[in-house]
């Protein structure tokens, strides 16, 4: 919700890019007003500019959202409205990532309903743009072009805590001091909801339908909340805990993730040494080589220069390394075997160059950076605008880092998370800090991975908990949100739920396609791929298999987008 936080934002970044090269449009020519007045764009897309409220309570002025549709196709008779779609992050573009899959969204739901992507304030193509920094130029110092731009281990050295520590308050600072149209406070999710609920009523729905994944099953759980009588079909995946969220502690996101290389290990041995190649004959063996290979990087790390760029494979690129194979096991493990081999031989140039970013070039011309760049901005303007004001010193840092080691491993990772918004002063009184739940007009559908490395199985329970009526449908895979893999069980229930309403049996549990697997070539490859023993689904139609490849297609591009700011 990624090597590591910004370099999956190049990865985005680059994904957008070539969405957009095909069919370019300008949102500049664009008036925003209170209803929906379409434009064809893109190609086979429609655009418009939403005018909301900045502020839903006080005459502030005004924000434009951006809204694309892939438009349905059947009769009037069949339309059954828009669906509307968050990709997560926080940051993450919806009107990219359905310019890209409009089709494949349709394949999975039908053509009776518009697929709506939208950007959330704050992000994107919606105004009023987040950005702290004045120039391109300004915004690379903090975020370097080679992998040093990756989340920074906790454990790396005694002087990270203190340093990133520092950093975040210098953000803070200039956040607060180049707010001058006093607009921060409003970017909340709080607020995005409250779109969401315009967007919906400007297609001439009071009732949403809204499928949020990572950060948007946060958000599609704080809309059934705040507005739970306009709820139509919300079915939210990967989810984010409410409590963990708003008080901007997120250390319960760990509770799987060990679970989730567990699965790495106990995978390749079931491979074999044909197709995990840092094979060994015990899943003890496997873990005590990748922890020794981990300290002997500590202790030696690997120069390495390219065509593009230069830099260290160091122990916190190791260790973004290792926690972003978590993320997407099924693409991820067979390759990632192979990258610790090479590191574990001496040979650290392949592992680098596939997590690399071109230099930094700064076109001198261009007066305001590409949209893209301000992700980096609205998911630290999001995050911590949720949150409550931290004042956190030093040592209450290292107290909560110690905290976390005591349940995962994957700590130093994760502590960037309570860092980032210390020296945060932007806080709207009155915004939404939970709880959620509630009763609803319609049941919600919640569902959640067995071995989800950043949104846990239990919380997916605990979601479901506070919303009476709804469903948990778990998905038997590794990785983090349904999208990890493609299953009939699971995304054929998800468009039933959307088409007509019906919602999976309690207690569901789904197996993925029988061609998603760990490591592929594996003799046994089907028998690796799960923590339960759920039984399998086979296709019955050509149309089970279309909507498998869309499940597939929309995987590749969304997983990205989720992981930006690990977890959402």
């Amino acid at each position: 919700m990624i090597p590591s936080f910004l370099a999956r934002l190049a990865v985005a970044g680059l994904l957008i890019s070539n969405v957009l090269a095909d069919s370019e449009f300008d949102w500049e020519t664009l008036t925003a007003t209170a209803s929906l007045n379409w434009t064809s764009c893109y190609t086979g897309f429609e655009c418009s500019l939403l005018e909301v409220p900045l502020d839903y309570s006080a005459d502030k002025g005004n924000a434009s959202i951006a809204v694309v549709r892939y438009p349905s196709t059947a009769p009037k008779s069949e339309y059954l409205g828009p669906i509307l779609f968050n990709p997560g992050g926080p940051g993450g573009s919806g009107v990219t990532t359905i310019v890209a899959l409009g089709a494949e969204f349709a394949e999975i739901f039908g053509n009776q309903f518009d697929i709506v992507g939208f950007d959330p304030r704050g992000v994107s193509f919606s105004k009023p743009a987040v950005s702290f920094f004045k120039t391109a130029a300004e915004r690379q110092s903090w975020t370097a072009p080679d992998l040093d731009f990756r989340y920074p281990s906790l454990n790396a050295s005694a002087g990270v805590i203190p340093n990133v520590w520092g950093q975040f308050q210098l953000i803070g600072q200039l956040a607060e001091e180049r707010d001058t149209d006093d607009v921060l406070q409003y970017i909340t999710t709080d607020n995005v909801a409250r779109d969401m609920l315009r967007i919906s009523q400007a297609f001439g729905y009071e009732k949403l339908q809204y499928w949020g994944v990572s950060y948007g099953s946060l958000l599609g759980a704080t809309f059934a909340t705040l507005f739970p009588n306009n709820v139509g079909r919300i079915a939210i995946d990967g989810i984010m805990d409410w409590e963990a969220w708003y008080s901007s502690n997120l250390t319960g996101s760990l509770q799987d993730t060990d679970k989730t290389l567990q699965t790495f290990f106990d995978g390749c041995v079931a491979a074999g040494p044909s197709a995990c190649a840092f094979y060994a004959p015990s899943s003890a063996e496997i873990a005590a080589n990748l922890a020794a290979l981990t300290e002997s990087i500590r202790a030696q790390p690997f120069p390495v220069k390219t065509d593009i760029s230069h830099g260290l494979v160091d122990f916190t690129f190791f260790r973004n390394y290792i926690f972003a194979a978590l993320y997407s096991p099924y693409n991820a493990f067979a390759g990632f075997a192979q990258g610790l081999a090479a590191l574990a031989s001496g040979n650290a140039t392949g592992v680098y160059a596939a997590n690399q970013a071109p230099e930094f070039e700064c076109d001198c011309s261009v007066d305001r950076a590409p949209f893209t760049e301000n992700i980096y901005e609205s998911l630290i303007a999001t995050s911590c605008g949720d949150g409550p004001q931290l004042n956190d010193s030093i040592s209450d840092l290292r107290a909560f880092y110690e905290r976390q080691t005591e349940l995962s491993s994957f700590a130093d990772i994760w502590g960037l998370w309570r860092i980032h918004c210390t020296g945060w002063k932007v806080h709207r009184p009155g915004r939404f800090q939970g709880p959620v739940g509630g009763n609803t007009s319609f049941p919600l559908l919640v569902i959640g991975n067995t071995a989800d490395p950043v949104t846990p199985l239990a919380w997916a329970h605990k979601a479901s908990a506070a919303f009476p009526g709804s469903v948990v449908l778990t998905q038997d895979t590794p990785g983090h949100m349904s999208l990890v893999a493609p299953s009939l069980c699971t995304h054929g229930a998800l468009r039933a739920y959307f088409q007509n309403g019906t919602l999976p049996a309690a207690g569901t549990v789904c197996e993925p396609d029988a061609s998603a697997v760990l490591f592929p070539g594996a003799p046994n490859a089907t028998a690796n791929t799960s923590t339960t023993n759920a039984p399998k689904t086979l296709l019955a139609t050509a149309a089970d298999g279309k909507l498998l490849d869309a499940v597939r297609k929309i995987g590749n591009v969304v997983r990205p987008i989720a992981a930006m700011g690990r977890p959402l």
